[in-house]
């Protein structure tokens, strides 16, 4: 027992040093991102968005799969928000992202954990899927279009 305790407190002694390196870096990384993104730069709205463009992205759905089944914007694929970095094997980074979940806010962090992974290619959807529905879904964009005053 003795040996296993001191065995134990040798490696916290080894590794805390490393653990602290790898924090620091994850640290400045988060600064470095903190200083360059401005508000809203990330972000984008339903209305914004030609129905046709949908096909020119890649569509991630940060919900979880049972959400994703039950109903998500068509051609987007199901990569839950907290498995975007173990995942991001399958995310393009020579085309452009729109993520979402409910809301945007979990959407957000997986953009977050995403964009200091280096992806600057990424937009989060702002009010997720319920404002995507509420503002016409994949016609969102016709309909602001027709809306606007004509002069």
């Amino acid at each position: 027992m003795r040996k296993l305790f001191i065995a134990l407190a040798l490696t916290s002694f080894v590794a805390s040093p490393a653990f602290a390196d790898n924090k620091a870096i994850a640290v400045d990384e988060m600064a470095g991102y903190l200083e360059f993104v401005d508000y809203g730069g990330a972000t984008i709205f339903p209305e914004q968005i030609p129905a046709e463009e949908y096909k020119k992205m890649m569509v991630i759905d940060a919900r979880d799969k049972a959400q994703f089944d039950k109903s998500h914007i068509p051609g987007a694929v199901n990569i839950e928000w907290r498995q975007v970095l173990a995942q991001k094997d399958k995310i393009p980074k020579n085309k452009p992202v729109l993520i979402y979940c409910n809301t945007g806010s979990l959407s957000a962090q997986a953009g977050f954990a995403l964009r200091v992974a280096g992806y600057e290619n990424l937009r989060i959807l702002q009010g997720g899927y319920e404002e995507w529905k509420t503002k016409g879904g994949m016609d969102a964009y016709k309909k602001a279009v027709n809306k606007q005053p004509k002069h």
